[in-house]
């Protein structure tokens, strides 16, 4: 009897040594890294020519994957609905930060941005890890949005240690940008 091998092994290994991986989101390509590493987070920054002030995308499979580093005690009862009625789909919310969530993550803001996907290879992708990504997108700073694993090899080459080759969730925008407790929209 052959011994069957995790499809997961070399994403698993890339992100338990600080590497890129690349995976396809609801519109386009993502950048992504284990957010608790901060070299990787900076290797992802670098990657991307783009400013740490800005803050990164956490992406999950479900919100258990989100816990440490939202502080879920500072979502008033009266806005969970409307807080957790946007997942799983194409909406990032800003939530408040947990205490311990360091800058080179969230910026220099005091809210997280994160996402709970609904696009079935980037769930099954945070599954697989057993942990919430970083989700930028595959891009330099400024540039248009990669939508194909192609393109990721040929813009990123080997600054990326892993690509998922499977397709976009056809969206023809990036997700929607909201603070749930203010209703305010940053990027819609």
């Amino acid at each position: 009897m052959t011994e069957q091998t995790d499809p997961w092994l070399p994403a698993k290994q890339a992100f338990a040594q600080g590497e890129l991986l690349a995976y396809p989101t609801e519109a386009v390509f993502g950048l992504g890294c284990d957010p608790r590493n901060e070299s990787a987070v900076q290797k992802l920054l670098q990657a991307k020519q783009r400013p740490q002030e800005k803050g990164l995308i956490l992406l999950a499979a479900d919100y258990s994957q989100l816990v440490g580093f939202v502080a879920d005690a500072k979502i008033p009862q009266d806005k969970r609905f409307s807080v957790f009625s946007n997942w799983p789909g194409a909406v990032t919310l800003l939530l408040p930060a947990a205490d311990n969530v360091p800058e080179w993550l969230r910026g220099t803001h005091d809210k997280i941005a994160v996402r709970v996907t609904a696009h079935e290879p980037a769930r099954q992708l945070c599954k697989a890890l057993g942990s919430a990504i970083v989700s930028t997108s595959a891009n330099l700073s400024g540039q248009p949005a990669l939508t194909t694993a192609a393109d990721v090899r040929e813009t990123f080459g080997e600054s990326i240690a892993w690509v998922m080759d499977a397709p976009t969730g056809g969206a023809t925008k990036p997700s929607r940008i909201i603070d749930p407790l203010t209703q305010e929209i940053f990027r819609d």
